[in-house]
């Protein structure tokens, strides 16, 4: 399992055993450590780590932003460190505290933490799922690891797929939690934590809890603006912390150029990356950023790549895949780029569309369900009767995507989700799947997933918000940033996501946050307001777009089509559907976007690679 890992920590490796009882036939509990050395470079962080005055042993993946302010308040209560990293005041705190130190972190985590004197072992993972973490139960006992990769290196999980994971996927383009694309592999959700103990292992269950939930919205004063600005700062501080080169992804718009700002203060020699393109047809920013690091005064480095080089990435980011997903090349390519110039930590813009409302959906989704307000009362059966009516001068294209919407719940959420989905109903039906016999909701999540964001009684601000961050960004653009920054071993950190900023925010009535007409992201805009140029305000949003559909049936399509004669080819799937889809997609060039046959590339690239390991696991 380490050795599956050396990418998430090329720099240190250790293993520990105990047993969790004195008993003769007590159950092991091994721990398994690849370090990627940020904090206290020295042996002292080495892990798997001891607490010697307890016993207590701890596993860690990623980092405890506010561990200058615990190990204080530990220190004042009689506790001497021996290292000077966030590792061991995250192990100082779990033995004096238990299990409610989770409520006084502030950071992206996913630990282990044996506690030797009840014999137990306690699994967490942070609030806002910025780092994974997959369980399985099985006869052997529990596996848990930072990637599927690992759980299923171990040997003791079966490699069974599971039909209501992949049609997450295919409605989606990425899993959702808790669900993988296999039988015995979960991931344990955001925000919750989990003891393992011998009546765990025995039942091969254990009981989740969540720690940590989305806060309520509460009347505010004026003001709000200069104190989120204050605690970006505060944030930003926390996570400017690293004794290795720290880098900031920049791009040209808004979120990036905030991160800037705010780090420059605090690390006057801050470098800045930007990834542009050269003989694509594709828009990029690197003169947007390229002004926008000149007025901040940062170091500033820019990558500009051909066709054929990010052709070569594109083959790489499919290999080195946990899981399928139909995002996360960006990711790869930026990584690969930072890495190159022997960084180790970069600060990433995740978060902020989410949590201050930068996203066309939410403006588009009120608009919409305004609109569907009169006809809401009127059976499905008829608004789908209607709808094909009224849509058939559109294309195919434009008339699915009237008909999901017509037919979708005519509420908030379901509209969302509506807009959100890859494949419709008719793709997922015509692959094989039915929302019911799968034991998912209509919409293909977990009722787990959607009972968890607690929307009841929410504007459609907060509505729309929690549900971003607990299902789109949890499911796709972070555990996409973790594995395909690790697979370069580059830590990746997300200063909007920081607890306190994310607490500051949600409890903010919708009025605070997106006043009428105010353009979008306007709290993030009055907070950094002064710190950035007007000119940054201004730009429209580029993003970061390939011409992937091109490629697909281009120059990339055989190594595609072999992908999909593997998805066609898996029991779970009807096959001719399969490949019914794909021929729509290839037909359909121009007017179907990309992400939908990559699902299918990228399921069958992924697919390749379990069957190759039973090959060898057989042999």
């Amino acid at each position: 399992m380490m050795r599956a890992m050396i990418h998430r920590g090329p720099d240190d490796d250790g293993y520990d055993q105990a047993s969790l009882s004195t008993a003769a036939d007590a159950p092991t509990c091994g721990l398994g450590f690849r370090r990627l050395a940020i904090l206290d470079l020295s042996p002292a962080g080495h892990q798997p780590m001891i607490n010697p005055d307890t016993g207590d042993r701890l596993i860690f993946n990623g980092e405890i932003y506010n561990f200058r302010r615990l190990r204080a308040e530990l220190e004042s209560n009689g506790v001497r460190f021996r290292s000077t990293g966030d590792s061991e005041v995250l192990l100082r705190a779990l033995s004096a505290w238990g299990e409610a130190a989770l409520d006084r972190l502030d950071g992206m985590f996913a630990f282990a933490f044996h506690h030797a004197a009840s014999g137990r072992v306690l699994l967490a993972r942070d609030p806002l799922g910025i780092k994974p973490l997959y369980l399985s139960h099985g006869r052997a006992g529990v596996v848990f690891a930072s990637e599927i990769r690992a759980v299923l290196a171990s040997g003791l999980v079966p490699l069974d797929l599971d039909p209501a994971g992949i049609a997450g996927y295919f409605a989606y383009g990425s899993p959702q939690d808790p669900l993988t694309i296999h039988r015995h592999v979960r991931s344990l959700p955001a925000g919750t934590c989990t003891w393992i103990d011998a009546i765990s292992l025995e039942s091969g269950t254990s009981f989740e809890r969540r720690f940590w939930r989305f806060p309520t919205p509460e009347p505010y004063g004026a003001g709000d603006a200069l104190a989120l600005r204050r605690e970006l700062a505060a944030a930003m501080a926390e996570q400017c912390v690293a004794e290795v080169p720290l880098s900031i992804f920049l791009s040209g718009g808004i979120d990036s150029a905030a991160i800037a700002g705010f780090a420059k203060a605090e690390k006057p020699d801050v470098a800045t990356f930007s990834v542009g393109f050269e003989g694509v047809n594709a828009p990029d920013e690197l003169a947007d950023a390229a002004a926008t690091a000149t007025a901040l005064g940062t170091h500033h480095f820019q990558t500009a790549l051909d066709a054929d080089w990010i052709q070569a990435q594109w083959q790489q980011w499919l290999r080195a895949a946990d899981r399928p997903s139909v995002d996360g090349l960006n990711m790869y390519i930026v990584s690969g780029a930072v890495s190159d110039r022997e960084t180790k930590v970069a600060l990433s813009g995740i978060g902020a569309d989410e949590i201050f409302g930068g996203y066309p959906l939410f403006r588009t989704v009120p608009a919409m369900l305004r609109s569907l307000a009169p006809v809401s009362w009127v059976p499905r059966s008829l608004r789908l009767a209607a709808g094909r009516l009224l849509l058939a001068p559109f294309r195919p294209s434009r008339q699915r995507r009237g008909l999901s919407l017509l037919s979708a719940d005519p509420s908030v959420l379901g509209l969302l989700l509506s807009f959100r989905r890859l494949h419709d109903d008719d793709d997922l039906a015509s692959l094989g799947f039915a929302a019911d016999r799968l034991g998912l909701r209509p919409d293909f999540l977990p009722y787990a997933a959607v009972d968890n964001l607690s929307l009841d009684g929410l504007d459609a601000f907060h509505t729309i918000s929690r549900a971003e961050c607990g299902l789109y960004m949890n499911n796709t653009l972070l555990r996409d940033a973790d594995v395909n920054s690790m697979a370069h071993s580059l830590e990746v950190r997300v200063p909007f996501l920081s607890r306190r900023i994310v607490e500051t925010v949600f409890r903010l009535p919708a009025a605070v946050v997106v006043p009428v007409a105010a353009p979008p992201k306007h709290l993030l805009r009055e907070s950094a307001a002064g710190i950035l140029p007007k000119s940054v305000f201004d730009r429209p949003k580029k993003g970061f777009s390939l011409p992937l559909g091109d490629w697909m049936f281009g120059p990339l399509r055989d190594e595609c089509e072999a992908a999909v004669d593997e998805v066609a080819a898996c029991p779970l799937l009807d096959g001719p559907g399969v490949r019914r889809l794909w021929d729509e997609c290839r037909t359909g060039r121009g007017t179907i976007h990309w992400t939908k046959p990559l699902a299918v590339v990228a399921l069958g690239s992924y697919l390749r690679k379990v069957r190759d390991k039973e090959r060898r696991s057989l042999a």
